[in-house]
């Protein structure tokens, strides 16, 4: 009997969605300090800064014009309008990384999110909730970056996202950010494990018998 390698995990994808002000990125950011081998995906967009981001490490700041540009040239493995502004995923970095094997992180929004359930089945797909309609707003309203106007605008965009919250395998709430954290975490291990995750591993192992 020859014992015989046990073949590599395949990277994962693993995609976080959230209505906004659900404290998204800050689980995004725990969880790529802990695990850094993680590729993250840098999403492009057309909205301004907030104060601390920077281009090319939160995110591409692009002009409508420079995103449409992309969007017509085929660059983006997911794309939408959120808000107002325009967000997408440039394709090319992550074929690269999926094709290393190396896991993959996506901070996206629902729209995009729903694309991504559609080309890249096997992802792990996590809903991200608020405790509750008016802790949402307190955190909207908390951040000072947008405008009465906006900020009614996302509610009214949170309580259609909620609705569709059966659409994903896993739901977090927010409600204590080490609890979802831990739980964010613990489906991320979890992820590994998965057959799909493991392609060759049960042939390899039931080779040993032969």
């Amino acid at each position: 009997m020859t014992d015989r390698r046990i073949p590599e995990k395949k990277g994962q994808v693993l995609v976080l969605c959230a209505p906004s002000g659900t404290g998204k990125s800050t689980l995004v950011k725990k969880l790529r300090e802990d695990f850094p081998q993680i590729g993250f995906s840098i999403s492009c967009t057309t909205r301004d800064p907030r104060e601390g981001e920077e281009d090319g490490k939160d995110y591409f700041f692009l002009s409508v014009d420079e995103f449409n540009e992309k969007l017509e040239a085929g660059e983006f493995a997911e794309w939408a309008e959120v808000h107002g502004n325009f967000y997408g995923t440039p394709k090319k970095p992550v074929e690269k990384m999926l094709f290393k094997g190396m896991d993959i992180l996506f901070d996206i929004d629902f729209q995009g999110c729903m694309q991504l359930m559609e080309s890249m089945p096997d992802g792990i797909f996590v809903f991200l909730m608020p405790p509750s309609y008016g802790e949402l707003r307190k955190r909207l309203e908390g951040r000072n970056t947008d405008t009465e106007h906006v900020i009614n605008r996302r509610m009214m965009n949170a309580m259609k996202e909620m609705a569709s919250a059966p659409k994903f395998e896993y739901w977090i709430v927010n409600d204590d950010l080490d609890k979802a954290y831990g739980e964010l975490k613990a489906i991320y291990l979890a992820g590994k494990n998965r057959p799909c995750s493991n392609p060759g591993l049960l042939e390899s192992i039931l080779s040993t018998w032969e």
